[in-house]
């Protein structure tokens, strides 16, 4: 897929996708079994939540990984408004990169990076970023070190990105697989990002309406 065929998430067939939330609960993929890097804490550690729905899918993917591989969580839900906070410093600095960018521009390459508030993958609690890691612990080479930025890497944070070494282009199509077997959806430009339920799955699958919207 090349950069013109992605669709952005601030794209208007995403935002026009209904919703008709399922109600399924917001869960603690730890008690799941999943793993979740040790180190981060919020305070209220609301990024270990994902829709019930979302970790029966990454349960089926970690079975569907070679030997010796696993998941590894590194963020679930969003709050809308921390969602909101992201955007608007991607925003600024985008704006401070290309100050002859009109706010339409920008809007749209803003949500290569970060999904406008309103329709926020993460804040439905239907997103995940994760990765691989090996029986040791030790994660993947990826290509890039996760939520690096399109300016950061180069475009190598885009799935099909360039510059990726081989091995890491590896790792990639090996979690892909895994992931989209047990049904969810990357977003193109970040390796990272999957999700099930939400808008831009809905759009990508072709389902009449997401399972899952925002969460206050």
């Amino acid at each position: 897929m090349t950069a013109a065929e992605i669709v952005l998430m601030a794209d208007p067939r995403i935002a026009a996708v209904p919703v008709r939330d399922c109600g399924e609960p917001l869960v603690d993929v730890r008690e799941s079994g999943l793993e979740l890097r040790p180190e981060r804490v919020d305070g209220v550690e609301a990024y270990a939540l994902l829709r019930s729905g979302v970790v029966e899918r990454l349960l089926k993917a970690q079975e569907l990984l070679p030997d010796g591989l696993r998941l590894v969580i590194v963020e679930g839900y969003r709050t809308p408004a921390l969602q909101r906070e992201y955007f608007e410093e991607y925003e600024e600095e985008l704006r401070g990169l290309h100050p002859d960018w009109p706010a339409s521009r920008v809007r749209s390459a803003a949500s290569r990076y970060v999904s406008p508030p309103e329709i926020a993958p993460h804040s439905a609690g239907g997103a995940v970023d994760l990765t691989l890691a090996d029986a040791a612990g030790v994660e993947l080479d990826m290509g890039t070190p996760m939520n690096a930025s399109p300016e950061q890497s180069g475009g190598a944070c885009y799935t099909e990105g360039p510059g990726v070494g081989a091995a890491a282009r590896a790792n990639r199509a090996v979690l892909g697989a895994a992931l989209d077997a047990a049904g969810l959806v990357n977003y193109p430009t970040e390796w990272w990002h999957w999700s099930y339920g939400d808008r831009y799955w809905a759009l990508a699958r072709g389902e009449r309406a997401a399972l899952y919207g925002p969460r206050g």
